[in-house]
């Protein structure tokens, strides 16, 4: 692993977090924020997995720009804000299995319970859809408050 530089340390330090809230972009511009699993590969890039279908990947296919910080399973943040730029990226094995490796058991109860309402609705899963979040640019600075 390359060794996390002092620019990266905001987002190794969200990669550790168990809840990040994503803030995403509407087209008027005002927030919206939602609280997800964060996983990482390089605490230099934040990957969240997500249903294809969801505000959060529309907003995002129209305005990269977002904004995370560290929250609990409610959403409620604590600490900091981070800018960032997030895009889709098709690593669906990459986030599957560090989000079991994170989540363990959580993981597996949650594949399982899905698996058991597929198969008693007869649905097919929802497409997934996979983000991954980068440092914004130094030029873009920090947004005003919120």
């Amino acid at each position: 692993m390359s060794t996390v530089t002092e620019a990266d340390e905001p987002f190794a330090r969200l990669a550790d977090e168990r809840y990040i809230s994503i803030t995403t972009f509407r087209r008027d511009g005002s927030p919206a924020s939602t609280p997800v699993w964060v996983v990482s590969d390089d605490h230099r890039r934040l990957l969240v997995a997500t249903g294809a279908e969801t505000w959060k990947v529309r907003r995002i296919k129209s305005n990269p720009r977002v904004r995370v910080a560290a929250c609990n399973a409610r959403g409620k943040a604590h600490g900091a804000s981070v800018n960032g730029v997030a895009r889709l990226v098709d690593e669906e094995e990459l986030v599957r299995r560090l989000q079991r490796d994170k989540y363990g058991w959580q993981m597996r109860l949650l594949e399982r319970l899905n698996g058991l309402v597929r198969r008693i609705t007869r649905k097919d899963p929802p497409e997934a859809a996979f983000i991954e979040i980068v440092a914004a640019p130094e030029a873009e600075g920090e947004d005003a408050a919120t």
